[in-house]
């Protein structure tokens, strides 16, 4: 072999090494999204579409207490010819034990421009075993609400 022909194939295995190491770049990306930490776990709807924008209620799951969480964020990227324009949404997120009490109910004024906005709702203490279920729902003047619903176990 000549110095030209080792060359190349230094460059063909660096090449190679390069594209085996992008392919497996993103498996680990995905990897480390989905996973949670020991003691927290969250389980969430899928996103829902309501007028431009999407909504998604969470159930964040630590030993006994369940914390809801509601999500409102764009339904898909904004145009160039028409920018998002500043919205005052009002939502209300609630909780409760499927088969039992209500574990609470709050409502909020959200100021929404382009950002995904996340709105805190009830905390509680469940017994082990329990399902709870979460509803999230926007309103705004003109428009009504198109509730998501997330129903999560909380683990003993």
């Amino acid at each position: 072999m000549n110095h030209r022909s080792v060359k190349s194939l230094t460059l063909l295995a660096a090449g190679m090494a390069t594209v085996g190491a992008l392919t497996v770049a993103p498996a680990q990306a995905a990897t480390a999204t989905a996973t949670t930490t020991s003691s927290t776990t969250e389980t969430c709807s899928p996103w829902s579409l309501q007028s431009g924008l999407s909504t998604q209620v969470c159930a964040s799951i630590t030993g006994d207490s369940v914390q809801f969480l509601g999500r409102v964020g764009l339904a898909g990227p904004p145009s160039p010819d028409f920018p998002p324009q500043p919205q005052t949404l009002v939502t209300t997120l609630s909780g409760q034990v499927v088969g039992g009490p209500s574990l609470g109910s709050s409502s909020q004024y959200v100021n929404f421009l382009a950002s995904t906005v996340t709105v805190n709702g009830p905390t509680a203490t469940v017994a082990c075993g329990s399902t709870v279920s979460g509803t999230f729902a926007v309103t705004k003047f003109g428009w009504g609400p198109t509730p998501v619903t997330v129903n999560a176990t909380v683990p003993c």
